[in-house]
């Protein structure tokens, strides 16, 4: 059973191992199909080496956040040690800054991963039609898309109602239906010589990009698409909560599902140019996956496809799930959100987090046009890990976690690693997403997209006054519960300058 902390926010339970862990995550390399025909509209073939290039970016700044989530394993990932490393413990006032800069982070990603819901279930319902085509006489596009989400939604949340052990199990079912035809959709076309080379090395780059302010902000917007993506494997280290063994299971997991999304992303890219050239990825940027096995396969082969890729979406939609309901359990047993989103079941499942997160994405299902979620989603993930390579920076000069035990140590000097690619994402791919948003659609949906990222503001003031005190309650149940005797002794954070750990 789990263990009911003094403010009513429930602990998560050790019950998966690093395999599990990994069966989760691999939703991830399917994040790659939103943006696989998106990429080369904006750099041509060059989008295979963005790819690879933001894969590298992500090993290096998971190899932080590794060491993060096995030095705070009672923290939920990335969220979670973020609010832990930024808080002020013993705070005497009512309004912690270092507290709400975690909080943000958390929403930042909650946000992020809650959007993959929405969109994968529109394109489900899309996939659907083109599967049976029937349906367009029954169901509008937006109808089936409602369906298709509250179907899903409701199977998921059945499932993982009895723990993540078994939606492990999900994910090894899923894995194999989506995953391994993904495989072999990607190699099939090297092997059959349906790929030219020429349409990747003769469209190397644009006949217009030039080195100039305009350009270089479009990279930079284009890397922090490329990061929403490429981006997600850290999703292994958001469960160290629940791993038997994080100092062991969280690296093995982590960096094996790396291995795995570079060699995803960067020949699926590599496959669909080489197949179509980029004129043909820019008649068929939704779904180029499509045109490339009917190439290989013929129209049998398309069927396939598309049931992959249903499959593949369902996974990827599962994987999203768990993320966005466990950065809430995390703000919540922070205290930066109200503390009912912290009730786990029996199972150790945060299950009014994860009916929440399915509330609201059939909300956005029935608005039925999200763009300024999206522009949110995008700017809210590249700030929420610009945030936490700055926690990662924090947690390794502050003398006040010079202490804490580290069964996972990054290579020295990986600070100033993470350090780079913090302000890397906030501000560069910050400011070239927010310019990018803005010509794809419009200033009006960006700045409302970060209203939508400042609604937690007052959420938070909300749960600050709730709370009644100026210390937070929730920091007496985690020491109350913490694994160790290294982590109680974090003390007092507020004002204390230097370096730590090295």
């Amino acid at each position: 059973m789990s263990h009911e902390t003094l403010d009513g926010v429930d602990h998560l339970k050790r019950s998966i191992d690093w395999k599990q862990g990994l069966a989760i995550a691999l939703g991830v390399p399917l994040l790659i199909l939103p943006s696989l025909g998106y990429l080369p509209t904006y750099v041509a073939a060059a989008a295979i080496l963005v790819w690879g290039l933001s894969i590298l970016q992500t090993f290096f700044q998971n190899t932080a956040y590794a060491e993060l989530a096995t030095t705070f394993p009672e923290a939920s990932g990335l969220p979670g040690f973020v609010q832990q490393v930024f808080r002020t413990q013993n705070y005497n006032g009512k309004y912690d800054k270092g507290k709400l800069l975690g909080g943000f982070c958390a929403w930042f990603y909650a946000l992020a991963w809650s959007s993959v819901l929405s969109i994968f279930s529109i394109l489900v319902g899309g996939y659907l039609q083109g599967l049976f085509p029937g349906l367009a006489e029954h169901f509008t596009d937006h109808e089936l898309s409602v369906l298709s989400g509250l179907v899903i939604f409701t199977g998921l949340f059945v499932v993982n109602w009895f723990g993540l052990k078994d939606s492990a199990i999900l994910g090894y079912i899923l894995a194999a239906v989506s995953l391994i035809p993904l495989a072999v959709l990607t190699i099939a076309p090297f092997a059959t010589g349906k790929v030219d080379l020429a349409n990747i090395t003769g469209s190397w780059a644009p006949a217009d990009w030039a080195w100039d302010a305009h350009h270089i902000l479009i990279l930079f917007g284009i890397f922090a698409i490329a990061l929403w993506s490429t981006g997600g494997w850290e999703t292994a280290a958001i469960y160290a909560p629940e791993y038997k063994n994080p100092g062991r299971d969280v690296p093995k997991a982590l960096y094996t599902c790396g291995v795995i999304c570079f060699f995803s992303f960067v020949l699926v890219e590599a496959a669909v140019i080489g197949v179509l050239g980029v004129h043909g990825v820019e008649a068929e940027p939704i779904s180029p996956l499509i045109p490339v096995a009917h190439a290989v396969f013929g129209q049998a082969g398309t069927t396939v496809t598309i049931v992959m890729l249903i499959a593949a979406m369902v996974l990827i939609i599962q994987t999203a799930y768990l993320g966005s309901a466990r950065a809430l359990h995390s703000m919540a047993e922070e205290g930066n959100f109200p503390k009912v989103f912290g009730k786990t079941n029996r199972q150790g499942t945060p299950f009014v987090a994860m009916f929440a997160a399915a509330a609201l994405n059939m909300a956005l299902l029935f608005i039925g046009s999200i763009p300024a979620i999206l522009a949110a989603s995008a700017i809210g993930y590249t700030c929420a890990n610009g945030i936490g390579l700055f926690a990662y920076f924090r947690a390794k000069t502050n003398p006040a976690f010079a202490n804490l035990e580290r069964p996972f140590k990054a290579p020295k000097g990986w600070k100033w690693v993470a350090l780079a690619f913090g302000l890397f994402n906030m501000p560069l791919c910050v400011i070239g997403v927010v310019y990018l948003n803005s010509l794809e659609i419009g200033w009006t949906s960006t700045l409302l997209g970060f209203v939508v990222l400042s609604v937690f503001i007052p959420i938070w003031l909300y749960t600050q006054h709730k709370l009644g005190s100026g210390k937070d309650k929730s920091d007496d149940a985690l020491a109350e519960h913490a694994p160790s005797t290294d982590e109680q002794r974090v003390g007092s954070i507020a004002g204390v300058q230097g370096h730590g750990t090295e």
